[in-house]
């Protein structure tokens, strides 16, 4: 259910399984067996993935493709689509530099990464995930009615659903896909606050890169929305989380109340969702809602260059909670804008979310 036995076997799911839960109590057969599929996937791809952590390494293997992404440079896409079928990763059905398909969801995944992979070269001077210029891959119309979409460490994949029309939206898109950044460079233990930083993270530069997309947008223009849109037309909601207003992104019979907080006085104890790592993220993506705004204009250009040198910071632990997170985006932003006020706005906006940082 995209959770983890031992933080390093997680997949990173789009959908939480609290929501999916949701569906199962309450929806109509078709959408409970949907919703009771995709939880069993998403099961099974957590342990296909721990099995392949603990296989040994083929170093050379390793240095070898490394070495072809570097020399190569520039964008690396491969769409994929498994038509159907849970055999990762299908046929090969767009590469780069090749012109559209005739498959809408294919193309929009193809734009997606290639989005992500612009703004984290051209903004923060990043290349690709790995920061060495490694491939792309996508894969699309995975799995039969599945209600989701993760990043496995290898491929980014997009079920078709039932719940939604686009899982293959923008932000999802950058959200899965900085998981692979977040697992490079800070290794946050999926659980409980470290968790919730690590889904948080995501939703920041999901975000970002979707403003970045629409001509670096001003961040008080922006929607602030994470899966903006990817809501069949019978569900009551607006995307799967609001980072400016936590728990306000959906309310439906179906799938019940956005249950994200926006304060420490409404966190959230469950051992459920990993210990809340889709829910407690509300905290941290206001902090920075509030960051991007207080500053003002394109929300890529310094606050999300505060949260980018935080999260690959070496004094940011594995199991860092929000007030150590807090803490280094306070140091960050007075060692990257010494002379402005960022640093002084970033402390405030912890400490309307509840975080008292104490430097």
């Amino acid at each position: 259910m995209c959770q983890q036995i031992g933080h390093r076997h997680s997949i990173f799911c789009a959908l939480p399984p609290h929501l999916l839960l949701e569906v199962v109590r309450n929806g109509e057969a078709e959408d409970r067996e949907a919703a009771l599929r995709t939880l069993s996937i998403d099961n099974t791809q957590r342990n296909l993935r721990g099995i392949r952590l603990a296989a040994p390494v083929n170093q050379a293997l390793v240095a070898t493709v490394s070495a072809l992404g570097t020399a190569q440079g520039g964008r690396q896409r491969t769409i994929y689509d498994t038509h159907n079928t849970e055999i990762l990763p299908g046929d090969v059905i767009r590469t780069e530099g090749a012109p559209p398909t005739d498959d809408e969801v294919a193309n929009e995944a193809y734009d997606g990464l290639g989005h992500t992979y612009d703004y984290y070269l051209n903004m923060l001077g990043r290349n690709s995930l790995d920061g060495q210029g490694g491939p792309l891959h996508a894969v699309v119309h995975f799995g039969e009615n599945y209600d989701n979409a993760f990043w496995d460490s290898t491929y980014m994949v997009f079920g078709d659903g039932l719940l939604m029309d686009r899982l293959t939206e923008l932000t999802v898109a950058a959200h899965e896909l900085t998981h692979g950044v977040t697992e490079v460079e800070a290794q946050l233990v999926y659980q409980r606050q470290s968790g919730a930083l690590n889904e948080s993270v995501s939703d920041v530069f999901g975000s970002v890169v979707k403003q970045y997309a629409n001509d670096r947008q001003d961040a008080g223009q922006a929607d602030w929305l994470v899966g903006e849109g990817i809501w069949r037309n019978d569900i009551d909601g607006v995307a799967l989380r609001s980072m400016s207003n936590p728990g306000s992104a959906y309310d439906d019979p179906l799938i019940g109340k956005d249950p994200q907080p926006g304060h420490m006085d409404d966190f959230v104890n469950t051992l459920e969702d990993n210990g809340g790592v889709h829910i407690n993220s509300g905290i941290p993506n206001r902090a920075f809602y509030l960051v991007a705004t207080g500053i003002g204009g394109f929300a890529g250009d310094r606050a999300a260059r505060i949260w980018y040198a935080t999260l690959r910071d070496n004094r940011l632990s594995i199991r860092a909670g929000f007030e150590e997170f807090g803490l280094l985006t306070y140091i960050n932003a007075w060692n990257l804008f010494p002379e402005g006020e960022e640093a002084a706005i970033v402390k405030d906006a912890w400490a309307q979310v509840g975080i008292v940082i104490s430097q």
